[in-house]
């Protein structure tokens, strides 16, 4: 059982405790020090580092498997020949994790964060293993989507422990920690997914959650602390959910389906309406309902809306570079996964770097405005430099490039976790952490959607253009995108691990190879050309999401960071006589005071 006791129960409407000094910190109890740091939730501090230390391990668990499968992905899809589902098998996961994020806030308000957490790392870990099983790209889709179910929990949750055991004045420290366990993901991630890749196979990629899930269960049942916060009956916007959910799927299976189709076919145009019109009537419903998944009323404070715009377009620019690097690296370049895992090191360390010396500067200044406008330019002219990529770039150019968005991305993971949590009233620290955590994974999904649709477009339109420039003759050109050029099929234009030229040649009719045969290595350079053309074209998307998300910056405001909470609305009743009596005594004096809470369960 750990020690520790909550913070007294603020009065109605959010402001100081009643019978407070006039003056005093909001939430603070009576007879701390005036202006003295005062967390919702109080423990020791061996406590809260323990508390601390077994997020992080949560946070390492879902941040890890994103990393780890970005890098090995060309190889599943090559082997499940399913290249045509590639982003599907990342698209899925950020959508069911997208999705479930609200649920989970809502969920945690009233049980309490420990069970929810530990939930999600089970059902993650289910997903896990379902994964590594898969025999079919339509298997690995749905095992992924519950892992994503899962995962769900893992960031809003952990987020708001840390929101309610830290101030905003402290928090800064600390972020930078999850943007560091974020990063590092990262950095081993990509390597440790291509070692695996390259030695073992795929398929342990995702067994490799498994250690790391049941370590991450135990530490957390045995460490975080639940405190249940009854409210009455649990009302959840149930009819407002369904719709959300019926809204996303259409949208996203739109997006994802003009890789191969047109806007104006049902499939495409048709799902990307239905969806829109769906999430219209979404918002509709979350205008009216009592308690909405997603408020709208903390729409009208604009450091909250700014930061959740610039987050959701700064996810894009992240999640663009993870995914397609790889392919550039073990398709165009011909590395082994583990090989292009290393090669975006700069990237990685770039993220790591900046995420850890961002938190350390608002948390030494308590300024952040500039910060984070510094970050975006980073973010748009790191995307700018990838438009031009190409199949001869010399790597350390970039290396270089990648530093240069590395570093733009670091302070968007660690910064506006502390912005949003200092704008909102304490009251609303859960909802507002959880919207943030959906932002930017929505900004993830529809990013990834929208640039696997304009990768798929690029591509074969480039194609024609890059065989045509290195001399194939328009005749060749036209046969081998007829219906019989099969050579030219995505699954093995991008397909990794493969001899291309003698594939092409392997689906050229036997009369016609001889003539063929002498213009392989120019057919195989333009398909790289255009691959890496392709690939470059992704991030012009970055770019305009930089210059939206730089906008959304400019209408923050900079707000002073607290130094005190609002406490939590209900104490928690330890389950020993010795520790509950012990916590009355300590709370004696600040409840003689205080408005009285309601009991709340605490395991």
């Amino acid at each position: 059982m750990m020690e520790g006791s909550p913070a007294a129960e603020a009065a109605p409407g959010g402001g100081a405790p009643q019978g407070a000094p006039h003056g005093a910190p909001h939430g603070a109890p009576q007879g701390a020090p005036h202006g003295a740091p005062h967390p919702a939730i109080e423990l020791s501090r061996r406590a809260r580092f323990e508390v601390l230390g077994a997020i992080l391990l949560a946070l390492l668990l879902g941040a890890l498997d994103q990393t780890i499968v970005g890098t090995a992905l060309p190889r599943i899809v090559t082997d499940l020949k399913g290249n045509d589902l590639y982003t599907w098998a990342v698209t899925i996961y950020l959508l069911t994790s997208t999705i479930s994020v609200p649920f989970y806030g809502k969920l945690s308000d009233f049980f309490g964060r420990k069970p929810l957490l530990l939930f999600g790392i089970t059902v993650f870990l289910v997903g896990s293993a379902l994964s590594g099983l898969s025999q079919t790209m339509e298997q690995l889709i749905l095992f992924r989507g519950i892992q994503g179910i899962g995962a769900g929990s893992l960031f809003p949750i952990s987020l708001a422990v840390i929101g309610d055991l830290f101030t905003p004045a402290e928090r800064g420290k600390y972020q930078g920690l999850f943007g560091a366990v974020f990063g590092l993901s990262a950095l081993v991630g990509p390597a440790l997914g291509g070692l695996i890749t390259d030695n073992v196979g795929w398929h342990w990629i995702f067994f490799v959650n498994l250690p790391i899930g049941l370590l991450s269960l135990a530490v957390v049942a045995r460490v975080l602390p639940s405190i249940r916060r009854p409210h009455g009956g649990l009302n959840l916007d149930w009819l407002g959910g369904l719709v959300f959910v019926a809204g996303m799927i259409p949208l996203l299976v739109g997006l994802t389906n003009k890789q191969s189709a047109e806007w104006t076919e049902p499939q495409v145009g048709g799902l990307v309406a239905l969806g829109l019109a769906l999430l219209a009537v979404f918002l509709f419903i979350e205008s009216r309902v009592k308690e909405p998944i997603v408020p709208l009323d903390l729409w009208r404070d604009r450091t909250y809306a700014g930061s959740l715009v610039a987050t959701f377009f700064a996810s894009i620019g992240f999640f663009a570079a993870v995914i397609f690097l790889p392919r550039y690296y073990q398709v165009v370049l011909g590395e082994s996964a583990t090989a292009s895992g290393y090669a975006l090191m700069p990237l990685l360390i770039g993220v790591i770097v900046s995420s850890i010396a961002s938190g350390q500067i608002v948390a030494r200044s308590g300024k952040y405005k500039v910060l984070l406008l510094g970050a975006m330019t980073l973010l748009g002219i790191g995307s700018f430099l990838f438009t031009n990529l190409a199949a001869t770039a010399a790597m350390p150019t970039i290396w270089l490039w990648q530093l240069v968005l590395g570093i733009g991305i670091g302070p968007t993971l660690a910064v506006f976790t502390i912005v949003i949590q200092n704008a909102v009233p304490f009251s609303k620290l859960g909802v507002a952490t959880s919207n943030l955590t959906f932002f930017r994974q929505i900004g993830g999904t529809v990013g990834l959607s929208i640039a696997g649709s304009l990768f798929g477009t690029q591509l074969t339109n480039l194609l024609p253009e890059r065989l045509v420039a290195n001399g194939i003759p328009q005749q060749f050109v036209d046969l081998l995108q007829g219906p019989g050029g099969v050579a030219f099929d995505l699954n093995r234009l991008v397909g990794v691990g493969t001899d291309l030229g003698a594939a092409i040649l392997a689906n050229v009719p036997e009369q016609a190879k001889p003539i063929v045969e002498p213009l392989i290595p120019s057919i195989v350079t333009s398909i790289y050309e255009a691959i890496s053309f392709a690939i470059g074209s992704v991030f012009w998307l970055g770019v305009g999401a930089a210059a939206i998300g730089f906008v959304g910056v400019l209408v923050i405001r900079e707000l002073p960071l607290r130094t005190s909470l609002g406490p939590v609305p209900a104490r928690p009743v330890e389950a020993e006589a010795g520790v509950r009596a012990e916590a009355a005594a300590g709370l004696a004096a600040p409840a003689a005071s205080a408005a009285p809470a309601p009991a709340g369960t605490a395991e």
